[in-house]
């Protein structure tokens, strides 16, 4: 088993590594601190190829692995995780939806401008009494003549105020519930559509999450994504490949955490001597490292599953649990080794704890990565 990285892979990682130093960290308390969007980041990002990063080059995207798109998404959630997350979403939960169910025309139109970053792209699953029971989803969409009528709210819409381009998820026929489920692509400026209350969240503060509001919203039939009541089997593919993304993402945190700790450990004294001589602070150090690299080997096995055009799905579960707890786990270990300083925004450690425990949440909650596994390894 070869786990050494390509050339073009470590290109990729450390392009995305020096991005982040340079325009991330040291942006990232600000943007937190203020809940304000990284619009200019964004900007830059897609200047780098990496709001599109594994779509086909005939769709303006990079034509990059999954391998190279987690090692991005590490990097860039390194130095700040409501990047990451808006990164992740474009590529993740709208490009690929769109490559992989749209028909060319579609491509053209809406995946184009998504993956070369001249629109920003969100995904609109979740409702008021629809979190990971999809299959109460009350958003309709009725036919009328070649088009469709959407009503419904939509909350917890990652880049929501900001996005140009949502795919939606809506129910065609609500006597069969999830078999009854149908994606759309409906653009921001359509007559109906409108933003509702932003979130203020505990963590990832600088990635706008928001309600989106759908008032008899008319779409041709032409921006229906995939099969008429097949939009369920579109979701939960399209949620198998961000399930990877997300578990970049708490790597990205975990490591900055980690890293910090590490810092802290050799320069904070205390009885006459640094803190990263004692054996309390090495026991820590030393599971911390190894709960992100063993987090770290679990997600990219699911990406390079995805590569080779395997079944990830569980792959895929198991990096996200995985991730997300360590992620957790190191963060909280970090705010102990900083001690009181922790607490204090200053040292940074304490917005990594809160932007770590969103990724146990989105995009398929620890719970349901425990079903998906579970099913896995019994059927």
């Amino acid at each position: 088993m070869d786990f050494a990285l390509t050339d073009e892979q470590q290109m990729i990682r450390d392009t995305a590594r020096d991005f982040a130093e340079r325009e991330l960290v040291p942006n990232a308390p600000k943007w937190d601190q203020n809940r304000e969007f990284p619009k200019e980041a964004i900007g830059k990002l897609a200047e780098l190829g990496f709001l599109g990063m594994m779509v086909d080059p005939q769709w303006d995207g990079g034509g990059m692995d999954s391998v190279s798109y987690a090692l991005a998404i590490e990097e860039i959630s390194r130095g700040c995780a409501s990047t990451g997350v808006i990164m992740s979403v474009n590529n993740s939960l709208v490009c690929d939806p769109l490559e992989r169910f749209g028909t060319d025309e579609q491509k053209e139109k809406f995946l184009k401008p998504l993956a070369s970053g001249q629109k920003l792209g969100s995904y609109c699953l979740t409702e008021p009494m629809a979190g990971s029971d999809a299959g109460a989803t009350k958003t309709t969409a009725v036919r009328d003549g070649d088009d469709w009528i959407v009503n419904g709210v939509k909350i917890f819409v990652t880049n929501g105020a900001y996005a140009d381009t949502f795919v939606v998820y809506a129910s065609t026929d609500p006597a069969q519930k999830t078999r009854g489920i149908s994606a759309f692509v409906i653009e921001m400026e359509r007559d109906g559509v409108s933003v509702g209350t932003r979130e203020k969240t505990m963590g990832i503060r600088g990635s706008c999450t928001s309600e989106i509001i759908f008032e008899n919203v008319r779409i041709p039939d032409s921006h229906k994504l995939g099969e008429e009541n097949k939009g369920f089997k579109v979701a939960m593919i399209t949620l198998n490949g961000g399930r990877i993304g997300i578990a970049a993402q708490a790597l990205g945190i975990a490591q900055a955490a980690f890293e910090r700790s590490i810092e802290y450990a050799k320069t904070r004294q205390q009885f006459d001597q640094p803190i990263a001589n004692f054996q309390a602070i090495q026991f820590k150090l030393a599971d911390m490292a190894t709960k992100i690299d063993a987090a770290r080997l679990l997600t990219l096995e699911a990406a390079h599953l995805k590569d080779r055009g395997e079944d990830y799905s569980m792959a895929a579960a198991k990096a996200k649990l995985m991730a997300s707890r360590v992620s957790v786990e190191v963060a909280d270990d970090a705010i102990q080794i900083h001690g009181g300083y922790g607490y204090v925004e200053e040292y940074h450690v304490e917005r990594h704890f809160r932007d770590a425990k969103i990724t146990e949440l989105y995009e398929g909650t620890s719970e349901i990565q425990r079903i998906v596994i579970g099913r896995g390894v019994t059927k």
